[in-house]
């Protein structure tokens, strides 16, 4: 089996994106998927910073700690490292597929193409909501998470 590396990103790695990394890496141990597994964010407010303590709080809530976490900007050398680079939502793909080197190998994808029926859809920013719009998020991090460890593992 090739080397699998995914690097999940949003726009400031604070919410979605490490919400996304923490559901796909409980996704891949719980199928023994050997996977490397980080999270950008296309700007670089928040590098440096843990994720967001209502994405701490609904991570918690299903037994996932990501409190250790930092958030970090994407890299041209990131489209070398990792074989799929997954956005979520279509403006942090379109900033993806500008800044993504022309001889980066990496496949570009929404988070939710990976779940039928969603494809082309966004995991909506719970940045300004509250509680119920990061348990959305996790949900679809969730969904997306299992849809793409079946892609993963049967070779996509």
């Amino acid at each position: 089996m090739k080397r699998v590396a995914v690097l999940f990103v949003c726009l400031g790695n604070i919410c979605r994106s490490p919400l996304a990394e923490a559901a796909f890496r409980r996704e891949a141990e719980r199928r023994g998927l050997e996977v490397e597994i980080d999270s950008a964010g296309t700007g670089g407010w928040h590098v440096g910073d843990p994720p967001d303590r209502r994405a701490q709080a609904v991570a918690r809530r299903h037994g996932v700690e990501i409190s250790a976490y930092r958030g970090r900007q994407v890299r041209p050398e990131d489209f070398h490292r990792f074989t799929h680079v997954v956005a979520l939502d279509r403006d942090n793909l379109a900033d993806l597929k500008r800044i993504r080197p022309s001889d980066a190998m990496a496949e570009l994808l929404l988070l939710l193409d990976a779940v039928e029926g969603r494809r082309g859809k966004s995991v909506a920013d719970p940045y300004y909501g509250d509680d119920a719009d990061f348990d959305l998020a996790w949900a679809d991090a969730v969904a997306g998470a299992r849809g793409l460890a079946d892609l993963i593992a049967g070779g996509g």
